[in-house]
């Protein structure tokens, strides 16, 4: 009966997961990061520019005033490659016989939880610029005095990114820091 207990806790998930390279969590999460907060500014820029399109066929005067809400989708994607690079600098290289330390782990799966935050908030964050800047262009096209009110609800869109992006810094910070191994304590063993 022991020996069934056994075999099954060593194919469980959290077997699997652990034996998994810390590196190997660190580089999803890093290109999370990336790739899901470009594919947040895409498909921002997609629904701005497909209603800025066609606005501009009513009213050609939009067009380069509705321009700001693709600059506002594009920097979500900027978010993202700034919070990679933050990542990347967290990476450090540790011996292979600590490789699978606690803190090596843990360090791992901070990094890969970072960018799975900003990545989706960058996503929902494309997603709502893009929405408010398509209703912006249509807006604009019918009465012009509605551009600026609607651009400050974008402005409070695009923060959104903004605020992924400050709670990865600090996560990331107080994660490394609260999971470093103390020098003091290495050298007692």
């Amino acid at each position: 009966m022991a020996g069934t207990s056994m075999v099954a806790d060593s194919s469980s998930w959290s077997t699997a997961l652990v034996k998994i390279s810390p590196y190997t969590f660190s580089a999803i999460g890093i290109a999370i990061a990336i790739g899901v907060s470009v594919l947040g500014a895409a498909w921002g820029i997609y629904i701005t520019g497909s209603s800025l399109i066609g606005a501009a066929i009513k009213a050609p005067r939009i067009t380069s005033k509705n321009l700001i809400s693709v600059i506002f989708c594009e920097a979500v994607a900027i978010y993202g490659v700034i919070v990679a690079i933050i990542l990347q600098t967290k990476l450090e290289s540790v011996p292979s016989s600590q490789i699978y330390a606690a803190e090596s782990l843990r360090a791992g799966y901070a990094i890969f939880a970072s960018g799975i935050i900003v990545g989706f908030a960058n996503l929902v964050c494309g997603l709502c610029v893009g929405i408010i800047g398509s209703s912006c262009a249509l807006s604009d096209a019918q009465n012009s005095s509605l551009f600026v009110k609607i651009l400050v609800i974008e402005i409070f869109g695009s923060a959104l990114g903004l605020f992924g992006v400050i709670v990865v810094t600090m996560y990331v910070e107080t994660c490394l820091e609260l999971f470093s191994p103390d020098d003091d304590l290495l050298n007692e063993k």
